[in-house]
């Protein structure tokens, strides 16, 4: 239950900028911005903005070099871009990889994928791992036409009812002696993946235990992190846990700091990639890739899809780093193995592409193209006009051409962080560069020179054709009709771009919420606590297997109910959300279905019709089915939903007279954009 008179938070700390959803004790909601990185007037964004909204309310001075006292502080929700960008940077904690013998360089291997397959150049990424350690032991799938050359240890069955056989128990004396040699090294960190431990993790949780008790500050076990069949992405998942969960601490702890107590009594969520808040202590690495994003599409979910026409919703999320494209049409939409920064990650994540175009993308003139990022001028220096010697972004080419007022921008730019943007250096440098355009055109025979706003309007329309890119394979290449959606507008950036973008994908209404600015803090304000519990299978989805679905099913909901329960959620208050992974028996492709649209019957789980949601699902996603194939179940999953009454819609009194006309805007510039996109 809320406590009367107390403050709660809800951060996104972005690339860019830091956003702030707050609701103070008499009920007044505050919205702030501030930049992620201002090393010159604070140390720690969300805890500044936290500390100014108080103090502002409160009347109370607070020096922001002291700590915050958090009696007067319900909760705190945050989203936050850390495992992200040390991810992306390649910043993480030093980390070695323990797999089974005789399979170091699987990882390395990986998958042979080849996103370009014409490039004569493969660059793969570097290893997240500094080394590896191989342990001697063997765990193998039993097969009758294999001769046993090992000591026979008899036959057991795994958690999908596979029967094992062990071929060689862990050499535990060996083992040790390399963790030592690691440890030595400073390492501290662990990623263990071993053969089949999906559905045997016995060997990994003797590993695990013996390093912690050698000293190694964190472990991660595939068999717990995600117990999936295939050891490569299992494994990489093990790595991109044991990697950036350290720097995830090491970044709560710092917060954490600047707060009497260490935040000890007052409740701190973190949004997870896949849309929902988590305790701290359970906040971890492989999922909190896309946990800024994940606000952003909860928020756009609950306050612009109508449940009475059911048109779906395109969410546009631009802001000063990059821009996140997603779809909801009812219900999230998840994936469960995903490429990031040439990881392969498995682990329940929002579907949502980036593209590298945001407000601060940098603008390149390069053999006579233009192009837009994909670097960053980020928070410090910015673009030109944030007055700290910053580069030429789309912020720039927008403030040229009369798309931002610098009177409607906040003023906290420049040294002194109180200073509005520079239009008049923004068109210094644009004209440095059109002249750099210009002299290039002279020398190709017949060329037209560029006018500055021409040049401006040149990087926004390329910008603008990357960001289309991602809603169409969102769409169009899932079977979907991008014309009959809603574009969902926000960010910082959002609105000066919105419509250019609904033009060229046919979309013909664009919704705005008033907390457009800040969405995705204000998504995790309204986002649920969630609590997911998987499993592996190996069964054939057919009614002899039924009972046995259903059975673990149950199992796993009690579990989610029995967390939500521990964390002070009533039974009223929680949903669970069931899920299996099903494939055609022989096929590859696994899809996560739900069956929540298909009811039970005769000739299905309890929980649903699968099969006519799995056959529904592949139909639109591949065109075709296969007939008289069987379907195979290789997860069962149950996500727990605690429902949050953190925060609720404020009702807006409707106006019916026309709008208040604060500013007239028509000038040379924006004739020209107008003309650009009309033709």
């Amino acid at each position: 239950m809320p406590e009367a008179g107390k403050f709660r938070f809800a951060i996104d700390r972005g690339g860019t900028f830091t956003d702030i959803w707050a609701k103070c004790p008499d009920g007044e909601v505050v919205v702030t911005k501030l930049l992620s990185v201002d090393p010159s007037n604070y140390q720690d964004a969300p805890r500044e903005g936290i500390r100014r909204i108080i103090e502002k309310k409160t009347g109370k001075v607070m020096p922001a070099n002291q700590p915050i006292n958090t009696s007067n502080i319900e909760w705190i929700r945050m989203g936050t871009t850390v495992a992200t960008n040390a991810l992306l940077e390649r910043k993480g904690e030093k980390m070695a990889l323990v797999i089974t013998k005789g399979f170091k360089d699987l990882l390395h291997i990986g998958n042979q994928a080849r996103p370009d397959i014409f490039d004569l150049e493969i660059v793969t990424p570097e290893n997240l791992y500094e080394c590896v350690i191989e342990v001697d032991e063997r765990l193998v799938l039993k097969q009758d036409r294999c001769e046993v050359n090992y000591p026979y240890t008899g036959v057991f069955k795994g958690t999908t009812g596979e029967q094992l056989e062990v071929w060689k128990p862990i050499d535990v004396k060996k083992l040790k002696e390399d963790l030592q040699v690691v440890l030595d090294e400073g390492i501290t960190s662990l990623a263990v993946a071993l053969m089949h431990s999906y559905t045997c993790g016995e060997h990994e949780r003797q590993v695990g235990q013996l390093s912690r008790e050698m000293g190694f500050k964190h472990v991660s076990l595939s068999s717990e992190i995600m117990p999936m069949i295939r050891i490569v992405p299992r494994g990489f998942t093990a790595c991109a846990d044991a990697y950036l969960t350290p720097c995830i601490h090491k970044y709560v702890e710092g917060f954490a700091s600047g707060f009497l107590g260490g935040l000890a009594n007052t409740r701190v969520l973190f949004m997870q990639s896949d849309g929902g808040l988590t305790p701290v202590d359970k906040f971890n690495g492989s999922r909190a890739i896309l946990s800024g994003p994940a606000g952003g599409v909860v928020g756009y979910a609950l306050t612009t899809y109508n449940q009475q026409t059911k048109q779906p919703v395109i969410g546009f999320d631009m802001g000063g780093t990059s821009t996140d494209v997603s779809r909801y049409a009812g219900q999230y939409e998840h994936v469960f193995e995903t490429s990031t920064a040439g990881i392969t990650i498995q682990a329940p994540q929002l579907d949502i592409n980036t593209v590298a175009a945001g407000g601060g993308s940098k603008l390149f003139f390069r053999s006579g193209l233009f192009v837009v990022g994909p670097e960053s001028a980020g928070a410090h220096p910015g673009p030109v006009c944030y007055k700290k010697g910053g580069p030429l972004t789309i912020t720039d080419a927008n403030l040229c051409l009369g798309r931002i007022l610098p009177e409607y921008f906040p003023a906290i730019f420049g040294e002194t962080e109180d200073q509005p943007l520079d239009k008049s250096a923004t068109l210094a440098a644009f004209k440095t560069l059109t002249d750099q355009v210009n002299t290039f055109l002279s020398s190709q025979s017949g060329s037209k020179t560029m006018s500055l706003e021409e040049i401006a309007m040149g990087f926004i329309n390329v910008a603008n054709e990357s960001m289309c890119r991602p809603i169409r394979a969102l769409t169009q290449a899932k079977g979907h009709d991008t014309s009959r959606h809603t574009l969902a507008c926000f960010g910082g950036a959002g609105g000066q771009h919105a419509c250019a973008i609904a033009r060229s994908l046919g979309m013909s209404q664009v919704f705005v919420h008033r907390y457009a600015g800040i969405l995705s803090a204000y998504g995790m304000a309204l986002a649920d606590v969630v609590h997911e519990t998987q499993e592996p299978c190996s069964k054939e989805y057919v009614k002899v297997s039924f009972s046995y679905l259903d059975e673990r099913i149950e199992a796993l909901k009690e579990t989610c109910i029995t967390e939500l329960q521990r964390q002070g959620f009533d039974l009223v208050n929680i949903e669970t959300q069931v899920f299996l992974h099903l494939r055609y028996d022989r096929t590859d492709c696994a899809l996560m279905v739900n069956a929540d649209s298909y009811p039970a019957t005769s000739d299905s789980s309890k929980y649903g019709d699968f099969r006519s949601a799995f056959i529904q699902r592949y139909q639109t996603e591949f065109g075709f089915v296969l007939v008289n194939r069987c379907i195979m179940v290789d997860d069962v999953r149950v996500r727990g939903v605690g429902k949050s009454t953190a925060a609720s819609n404020q009702n807006i009194p409707s106006y019916t007279a026309p709008p208040t006309v604060e500013k007239h805007c028509f000038d040379r510039t924006i004739l020209y954009g107008y003309y650009n996109n009309n033709g």
